[in-house]
């Protein structure tokens, strides 16, 4: 794998997952194609791609629920294919994971779903367990009396911080997180990005799927790209946007977006790259200077309406890298 898509120089420590060469279909759909990546002890890195890009089924052939159609995984230094159903066991006890649907059991309360991997994995009393489960909801920010409640008796909100108590039961060394924020409300998303954060203090590895470009950029060690069932590139926020060819991008509003004026904008000094947006072209140039008022010389005879500038953002990388916004 080059260093473009794994985002690393020299000698690394063993990754805690290891994927080369996964190819995954689901009857005739290709998922993914010969995708590799690499996930470093004691990071979070974030999988970040649009709807149908493969995202959410890496999660799922990772932990072992999708079988894969070629190429090898392993997590801990073990390839997950040759392990025996005892051995995947003692795996899965070393790992934590939160489903983008939350997955809890309708019919067990929230303290007993959270119950559900210590009653799998380990030989506890009963009260231990009970005071494990208190001690989960409490550290996922809910309220005590939350561990007598029905699943069907939370709001969507709760029910994904219940379900991310489920997935740390067991104090995992690994955490998977499918979009872990999705349909939660803005302090509540804050509130898992600061939690995510001190796990990853306390020396755990964190790896989570997102569409939230400003998630990815906020929470993550590192950000991989996917489309078309590859990873396009991987690496550090900052480095991503380094790479992004463009100091400065500029939307450009107009009247008639006609291929003309787009002609014109791509032969302004410094521009790189034009595209096309609603009502308008998106221009990726070197720096600032001088570029507003060349851009509005050349949209003179195009119904000229707006011109913004902005620094580069991960949304930039991944438009440049897909040719497209990323949406839900």
């Amino acid at each position: 794998m080059s260093e473009r898509a794994n985002g690393g120089n020299g000698a690394e420590p063993p990754p805690i997952i290891r994927i080369r060469g996964l190819k995954t279909r689901m009857g005739n759909r290709a998922i993914h194609r010969n995708l590799d990546l690499d996930v470093r002890r004691g990071e979070v890195l974030g999988v970040v791609g649009g709807s149908g890009t493969g995202k959410s089924v890496l999660l799922r052939v990772v932990v072992g629920l999708i079988p894969p159609h070629r190429g090898t995984i392993e997590v801990f230094g073990q390839d997950t294919a040759k392990l025996d159903s005892e051995g995947m066991r003692q795996i899965e006890a070393r790992w934590g994971v939160l489903f983008q649907d939350g997955a809890l059991f309708s019919s067990l309360t929230v303290a007993q779903n959270i119950q559900v991997p210590l009653k799998e994995h380990l030989k506890l009393p009963q009260s231990l367990m009970d005071e494990i489960a208190a001690m989960k909801i409490a550290l996922v920010g809910l309220p005590p009396d939350t561990g007598a409640k029905f699943p069907a008796e939370l709001s969507g909100g709760m029910r994904k911080r219940a379900s991310l108590a489920r997935a740390l039961a067991l104090d995992p060394e690994l955490l998977f997180l499918d979009e872990p924020t999705a349909g939660l409300d803005p302090q509540s998303r804050i509130a898992v990005w600061d939690l995510v954060r001190e796990l990853r203090a306390g020396g755990m590895t964190v790896l989570l799927t997102t569409h939230y470009i400003e998630e990815a950029e906020r929470l993550c060690d590192r950000v991989a790209i996917i489309d078309h069932g590859r990873i396009l590139i991987c690496d550090t926020p900052a480095q991503l946007k380094r790479q992004a060819g463009a100091g400065v991008v500029m939307h450009l509003r107009v009247a008639r977006a006609a291929p003309e004026l787009a002609e014109r904008l791509r032969a302004l000094a410094g521009v790189s790259g034009v595209e096309p947006i609603e009502q308008g072209f998106r221009v990726f140039a070197a720096d600032r200077d001088g570029l507003a008022p060349a851009a509005a010389a050349a949209a003179q005879d195009f119904g000229l309406e707006d011109i913004a500038l902005a620094e580069p953002s991960l949304e930039t990388v991944f438009i440049r890298l897909t040719g497209r916004e990323l949406r839900e």
